[in-house]
């Protein structure tokens, strides 16, 4: 798959506007009447205030009657299921089914008597005939959620599915013909996958017709303040507190961390500071986050480093005040740098092998 290249996705955080250059929808996306955007910016798909995220409700108004798979990308938590409900809600079908399925959470013999269903007698235990999600959620939407974890003796069905719209239940004869939008995430590389053949690169065009990429919290800090009042309001109703409010040390707290867990760390901090506070006012020393006072990775140390020094020394610093950013929270730190924890905690093998100190979770002592 040396020729294989990433096609530039529908919208980008990191790239406001960028469309892709072969997509066969383009000039109906762009030139297309009917709703407006300004328009609709009265009535928000989700909260929002940061100029990507106005950007992504824009494209999901453009394109939420348009009957083909969108692909939506970014990292764990920055709520990619929330906009894959915004499409449906925003389209003629929102009053139809809308059906989401983990592809992670299910064995691939299960998933797939989960997504196609099957007829009775088809297997030892069929005792009935069973419906899948896929006719489940005809003339509607089913979110295949994490969908780079399908087994690849599945890919080639849902291949099937997406050229010819149409299923077959297990142990079926008769194919059966449906009109399911399909909606795809994954925090994964997909490209990555494709290339090293993880992910069939024919699945991956025919998902990729619309793709929109979210971008992380930290990277659209104005919706920082809206979502957490979002989530309070949550709280008081949920807790029967309606007089809850944040002080303004605490809205500067939540402004000030660099959140490795977007937006759902955002929420669960919220719900949990509603809980730790007694008062109706949340103060910042209510507000319960992990390596607070340290939001960034300090990049100060870079200057101390002489001149000429290896890739690998190099490394090892970065990782190491990666790691005393977040007061060695192995997991925020792996997030942070982009790699998996168990590489990280190779790397971190290493270096106490070599003598370096390594900063010890919860802020406890060195390890050397």
């Amino acid at each position: 798959m040396s020729n294989f290249k990433l096609q530039q996705p529908l919208y980008s955080g990191n790239q406001p506007g960028s469309y892709p250059n072969a997509s066969t929808y383009l000039d109906f996306i762009q030139n297309r009447k009917g709703r407006r955007p300004d328009r609709d910016r009265k009535n928000p798909l989700f909260p929002a205030a940061d100029e990507k995220m106005m950007r992504i409700q824009d494209i999901i108004w453009q394109i939420a009657d348009t009957n083909v798979p969108v692909l939506i990308t970014g990292e764990s938590g920055v709520g990619k299921e929330v906009i894959a409900k915004a499409i449906h809600n925003a389209s003629t079908q929102t009053n139809r089914p809308y059906i989401a399925i983990n592809c992670a959470a299910m064995p691939a013999t299960l998933l797939e008597s989960e997504l196609f269903g099957f007829e009775k007698g088809s297997f030892t235990g069929a005792n009935q005939k069973h419906i899948g999600k896929f006719e489940m959620a005809n003339n509607g939407s089913i979110l295949l959620d994490e969908i780079t974890e399908i087994d690849p003796s599945l890919q080639a069905k849902l291949l099937r599915v997406l050229q010819e719209k149409e299923i077959e239940r297990i142990g079926g004869k008769n194919p059966i013909p449906i009109n399911t939008r399909i909606i795809a995430t994954t925090n994964r590389d997909i490209v990555s996958a494709v290339s090293q053949g993880r992910f069939r690169q024919d699945l991956y065009y025919r998902l990729y017709v619309l793709h929109i990429e979210i971008p992380p919290l930290r990277e659209r800090p104005k919706d920082i303040v809206i979502l957490a009042n979002h989530f309070l309001d949550d709280c008081k109703a949920n807790f029967s507190r309606p007089n809850l409010a944040f002080s303004a040390d605490a809205m500067e707290k939540l402004n000030t961390h660099n959140w490795p867990g977007n937006v759902r760390e955002l929420q669960n901090i919220v719900q949990r500071s509603v809980i730790m506070s007694a008062q109706d006012t949340i103060r910042a020393e209510s507000i319960p986050i992990e390596g607070e006072g340290t939001p960034m990775v300090s990049l100060d140390w870079v200057n101390s480093l002489p001149i000429g020094q290896t890739l690998r020394v190099v490394e090892t610093h970065f990782i190491l005040e990666t790691l005393k950013s977040h007061r060695g929270n192995r997991t925020h730190a792996a997030k942070t740098l982009g790699i998996s924890l168990r590489t990280l905690r190779n790397k971190i093998n290493e270096f106490t092998a070599e003598g370096f100190e390594v900063t010890a979770p919860l802020s406890g002592r060195s390890l050397r």
